[in-house]
């Protein structure tokens, strides 16, 4: 899923995939702002303490992250900041987790849709 911005696509990716700012636009994630602590960035989210690893600084756009869950699950979220006109398209890959129900899932996408929108919102103004 993603969404377009029209702002710089370098602009764009380094708010992104700053995790200092998740708690702004990423909502499903991060509720209080993240800290760093002992070279993790961890973030209080609806799901517990979690620590979140984005990919290495880059100019290719790539702001994936790996999210580490209280039980030590990680989850591998791809994330693309694209040029787009004058814009560009910031592409979120919403992956079904094992075991996650129907509904689960329906809740996983409405919460990214919610965050990119916020995304989109900040980045605009």
């Amino acid at each position: 899923m993603g969404t377009t911005i029209e702002r710089s696509p370098r602009d764009v990716y380094e708010y992104v995939s700053d995790p200092r700012h998740l708690s702004e636009w990423a909502a499903g994630l991060a509720r209080r702002p993240v800290e760093r602590i002992d070279g993790q960035w961890v973030v209080d989210s609806p799901l517990g303490r979690i620590v979140v690893e984005f990919a290495p600084a880059n100019d290719d756009g790539i702001a994936d992250h790996v999210v580490t869950l209280p039980n030590g699950t990680s989850v591998h979220n791809p994330m693309r900041v694209i040029p787009n006109a004058d814009g560009c398209d910031v592409v979120f890959s919403v992956r079904r987790q094992r075991n996650m129900t129907d509904s689960e899932f329906a809740d996983d996408v409405a919460a990214v849709r919610k965050d990119l929108d916020a995304l989109r919102s900040i980045l605009q103004r």
